[in-house]
């Protein structure tokens, strides 16, 4: 069987590609030339081939790979020219991140046994002639990973790293606390963790049913281990956007520190159950004093120049049955106790702002975010142009065709029956974040967009996989390529679909799922 050509299978697909006659071959002659500010991406080639090709490519002032970072060449932050002909390879960028994505078009040209992780012992490491000049039309391109439903270890998230990486996605969202378990050390209140980092046991089925397993379920990082994967996260041009979520969604903190609620005296457990918990947290002094102790110790672990702090699914009864809540309405000259939920997300914002960074919000209604916060909108396109023109940064989340949660289509790695559509591939690639108005003001807002995924119903690595791809393949040409093309995509990923086999991703619900290997 013939396979795909390398050059004709490019996830996403570049902005300008063009074929030359001609291959270079890489063997154990090849050296890189590795230029002034260019170490991080050669070390991350390097890294990424030896395992399969058993290549050093040490360095060599007369080497026949060369990375170049020259700040004229009008790449922007994260552009890259690729030229290769039959003599060598040239990589160059205007900045250290440009070169990381240029490393991973380089994978892909290359065959794709590359990416098996293991000794490849018979195949013939060529790349095709090309000229590639490559510019994102976004520069947020993200996927959202839900560890507060199902604890996944540090380990199996440097492998999701990896593959956003591959296909040029450069956040990673950690949505790292919820109703049902808190995931993030902090220092100053170990009970976090300690108490929230643990239920009792799960619901079986959707919101609402009356079924549980039975088994216990938690976990929590170290410092240590979330340092680090900022860390291998950088190396490879990915943010890690940590999520603190407040004021509702906090039933794990309300179990370990019962004082953040709007009945001191009263004791909960870790929830148990999905949906929209009704407790949320008090509107006192002392609860704001926590959090921002809380977003201090998550700021010094992670540099992300956005911090999310959730915002959405707050019911408002407890604020409006609690007499301190009301006291603390008319205080603050609000019209009732629903303007809490704006208000206390407006002073918690200012202390991430004043720490240096930007908050980010989740936007579930047209209700008015405070006016720092960037939108993640995912209930209504609507809201999210509504925002851009209050002059807000917008990243588009609509669940409609970022919800990697809702099911492919038919299938037993489905999960189960919810409110939410089904969001197959063709459902995906057609995100539209075209405003209506041909206003480049409103277009400036636009960020880019983001994939989420919640796991209610994915506990193990392989389910992600399979619930992310392909579909984050289509997520990711949409935000990075200006124009959409849905056959072309298709054809395309017919030959990236080696790629992702070879990387153990069980994308197309195998009976049962392949061994992961390393990425």
């Amino acid at each position: 069987m013939d396979l795909p050509r390398p050059e004709s299978a490019l996830i996403p697909r570049p902005r300008e590609l063009r074929l030359r006659p001609g291959r270079f071959r890489l063997d154990a002659t090849t050296r890189l030339r590795v230029t002034p500010g260019t170490e991080p991406a050669a070390a991350l080639l390097r890294s990424y081939l030896a395992p399969a090709t058993g290549l050093r490519l040490e360095h060599a002032d007369d080497g026949t790979v060369v990375l170049v970072l020259d700040a004229a060449s009008g790449l922007g932050e994260e552009g890259y020219g690729l030229t290769v002909d039959a003599h060598g390879v040239l990589l160059r960028a205007a900045r250290p991140a440009g070169l990381l994505r240029g490393v991973q078009t380089i994978r892909q040209l290359l065959p794709h046994q590359v990416l098996s992780g293991r000794p490849q012992r018979t195949v013939r490491w060529e790349l095709p002639a090309v000229d590639i000049t490559d510019v994102p039309r976004h520069t947020w391109r993200g996927a959202m990973l839900d560890v507060a439903r199902h604890f996944q270890p540090a380990s199996y998230l440097r492998r999701y790293v990896d593959l956003l990486a591959l296909h040029k996605l450069n956040v990673l969202q950690l949505h790292l606390t919820d109703d049902q378990g808190w995931r993030m050390p902090v220092a100053a209140y170990p009970r976090l963790t300690e108490v929230g980092g643990w239920r009792a046991e799960s619901m079986a089925g959707p919101a609402g049913s009356d079924r549980f397993d039975g088994r216990p379920h938690g976990g929590s990082y170290t410092r240590a281990e979330l340092a680090g994967l900022v860390v291998y996260a950088a190396d490879r041009g990915v943010t890690v956007l940590p999520e603190i979520g407040m004021p509702g969604h906090v039933r794990a903190a309300l179990a370990a520190h019962p004082e953040l609620g709007n009945d001191p005296g009263r004791r909960l457990d870790v929830w148990t159950r999905w949906g929209v918990c009704e407790n949320v947290l008090g509107v006192g002094e002392n609860v704001l004093d926590f959090f921002r102790t809380v977003l201090d110790e998550v700021m010094d672990v992670f540099p992300s120049p956005y911090l999310h702090i959730g915002g959405d699914e707050c019911p408002t009864a407890e604020w409006e049955n609690s007499p301190a809540a009301r006291a603390r309405a008319s205080r603050e000259g609000l019209g009732g106790p629903r303007e809490l939920h704006g208000w206390f997300l407006a002073r918690i914002a200012d202390h991430v702002l004043r720490a240096g960074r930007r908050p980010v919000a989740w936007a579930e209604t047209g209700v008015t975010l405070p006016v720092e916060c960037t939108v993640m909108s995912w209930r209504e396109p609507a809201h999210a142009w509504a925002a851009a023109r209050r002059g807000q940064d917008v990243v588009h989340a609509d669940h409609r065709t970022t919800y990697l949660d809702y099911a492919r289509g038919r299938g037993p790695l489905e999960p189960p029956a919810q409110p939410g559509p089904v969001v197959d591939l063709p459902t995906v690639y057609g995100l539209d974040l075209t405003p209506a108005e041909s206003d480049p003001r409103l277009r400036a807002r636009i960020l880019g967009a983001q994939g989420q995924l919640w796991t209610e119903f994915v506990t193990t690595p392989e389910h992600i996989e399979y619930l992310s791809f392909p579909r984050l393949c289509a997520l990711a040409e949409r935000v990075w390529h200006p124009t959409a093309d849905w056959r072309d995509f298709r054809a395309r990923l017919a030959g990236h679909r080696l790629r992702l086999d070879a990387l153990g991703v069980p994308h197309a619900a195998p009976p049962r799922p392949p061994a992961r290997t390393a990425v």
